[in-house]
């Protein structure tokens, strides 16, 4: 595999386009390439080193164990592969584009973890650089991989336990010393802001990453809307207790995500009231039709909490169906569909109105599932003759996991670290979420990578990782004590230009697959290739010949 996936994932995470503020209106494949191929212009805004554009490294680590390699280096971006699709399906159209990583964003995040580390370190602080960035998010990524989220840091450098690659990319003082002045803005004018706004330590980043999602992927035909946790059981303003939930404390944050894919289409982090405000009215309401802003033609599948009959009605002036749950004390449901005496197991009753219909549906003794949509105008039930279901609650079934799942995906590889700050743990929920998405694109683009392989989610993070820290090792001068990590260094800088970071970093590993000859009952494995054909052959379906005969 020849290509790199690091430009990929770094335009999901900090591209910063210098247009207006997305409206509700698609934008068309022409549009969005033409703002990808010009989102870094020659106009320069006036920065202050005040401002959050050090929020976007507090997607790395709040750890104290951080350290960086000794060499400075601008890294250019490859290869980024970046599609639009149309309105009803998935990516149908790509562009490979040459982007360079030096987006505003960026030159924010390096000039206020500078300001930090000056500040904390004085003369002996070392300026950042793009390299250093890039190699930070590359570790931060490979601990996420190798399923670190709850190992000390320290042991990822451990000379018997831990991995070369660590070693080989930075040391851990300067991993520690990175984690420890990482910042998103400046906390001298940080009160003022956050009067009025609770997030203000990474309001820049978390709204620049969020303005990119949409351009990037048009979910299909149904989309989920539902609520996240974060966990995070420290200070934060707007810190919340959900006892449905695993982790019962943390960060909640609104997500719209494609039914099938489970990519992040958009996100809102819930910051609650401010002090004085009043209590908000019709809140479910409200996040569905913010979630679904710029979106059409559309179903939107929600839990009890949002659904309602006004809230379709609202949709379908957008032209977007709604499919979801219903509380039982929503004033707009007639009561005959609450009764449950005489109801039959498996029942299903419905109410059709001009805009909607509802089914009350019985799947245990005394107790109903009641159901919403605008989608469906029928009393269609499923074939199944021992247990009819009706269509909606099917549907139903087979959408409202979008948010589930990516909660799911997302932790199996967290970077998330250890730590007390609330921002660091919103950069790495923005790190998971934009290496997932980086990941759903480019197995869009390219559907037959490693097809058929179970991991190939780790197998991409593993080499968004690599790539990532590659430059950087590439750039070290001083020789690693540790003979492991000069093994990495010196494999990596030998490996050709055009040689993938997980060939130069794992090389002399064969792959093996299953005989192609023998019953795959059998599950024979081997690494031999036929030369002809390239097969995979066991050692019994394997010929030798001598080199005379070999010719003929």
């Amino acid at each position: 595999m020849q290509e790199t996936f690091s430009p990929l994932f770094l335009s999901l995470f900090s591209c910063h386009f210098n247009t207006p503020k997305m409206s509700s209106r698609r934008l068309t494949t022409e549009e969005a390439l033409s703002l990808l191929f010009n989102w870094d212009s020659d106009e320069e805004e006036d920065v202050s080193e005040t401002e959050d554009l050090s929020e976007a490294e507090d997607n790395v680590i709040d750890d104290p164990d951080c350290q960086f390699s000794d060499e400075e280096e601008d890294s250019e971006g490859e290869c980024a592969a970046i599609s639009t699709s149309n309105e009803n399906q998935g990516m149908q159209q790509s562009s490979s584009i040459e982007e360079t990583w030096t987006s505003k964003d960026e030159r924010i995040i390096l000039d206020m973890t500078n300001l930090e580390g000056r500040r904390v370190f004085q003369e002996k602080w070392k300026p950042l650089d793009q390299t250093d960035l890039h190699a930070y998010i590359g570790i931060l990524i490979l601990a996420g991989v190798y399923r670190s989220k709850g190992e000390a840091t320290a042991s990822l450098w451990n000379e018997e336990n831990g991995r070369p690659i660590f070693r080989a990319t930075m040391s851990l003082e300067t991993f520690l010393k990175i984690s420890r002045v990482i910042r998103f803005d400046n906390h001298e004018t940080r009160a003022g802001r956050r009067e009025r706004d609770k997030l203000a330590a990474i309001r820049d980043v978390w709204d620049k990453c969020v303005e990119i999602l949409p351009l990037l992927y048009n979910p299909g035909p149904h989309v989920t809307v539902d609520e996240r946790l974060v966990p995070f059981r420290g200070r934060c303003p707007f810190r919340q207790y959900m006892p449905n939930k695993p982790a019962k404390y943390g960060i909640k944050i609104w997500a719209a995500c494609d039914a099938k894919s489970s990519y992040a289409w958009n996100m809102q982090v819930y910051t609650g009231k401010l002090p004085g405000g009043a209590s908000e009215k019709n809140q479910g309401m409200h996040v569905v039709l913010q979630m679904s802003e710029g979106l059409q033609g559309h179903n939107i599948t929600c839990d009890n909490f949002f659904t309602s009959y006004w809230l379709g009605e609202e949709l379908q002036k957008r032209k977007l169906t709604m499919l979801g749950t219903i509380r039982r004390n929503k004033p707009e449901l007639p009561s005959e569909i609450l009764k449950m005496q005489g109801r039959s197991l498996h029942s299903s009753l419905f109410v059709f109105t001009e805009k909607a219909t509802v089914v009350s549906y019985c799947p245990k003794k005394n107790k109903n599932v009641l159901v919403m949509s605008t989608m469906h105008t029928d009393a269609s039930l499923s074939t199944r003759d021992d247990k009819p279901q009706p269509q909606m609650i099917l549907d139903y079934s087979s959408t409202k996991g979008g948010v589930d799942n990516l909660d799911k995906v997302t932790a199996t590889y967290s970077c998330q670290r250890k730590t007390a700050r609330w921002p660091l743990v919103i950069f790495y929920n923005i790190l998971d979420v934009s290496a997932y998405n980086a990941y759903v694109l480019w197995t869009e683009i390219n559907q037959h990578w490693n097809a058929g392989k179970l991991y190939r989610r780790c197998l991409f993070l593993e080499e968004l990782g690599k790539s990532l820290v590659t430059p950087k090792i590439q750039m070290r001068v001083r020789p690693a004590r540790s003979p492991a990590a000069a093994a990495v260094i010196e494999k990596v800088k030998c490996a050709p230009s055009n040689q993938s970071a997980v060939d130069s970093v794992e090389p002399g590993i064969k792959q093996r697959k299953r005989c192609q000859v023998c019953p795959s009952r059998e599950d024979i494995k081997t690494s031999t290739v036929c030369e002809k054909c390239k097969k995979y052959i066991c050692r019994k379906h394997t010929v030798t010949f001598c080199p005379s005969c070999g010719q003929n």
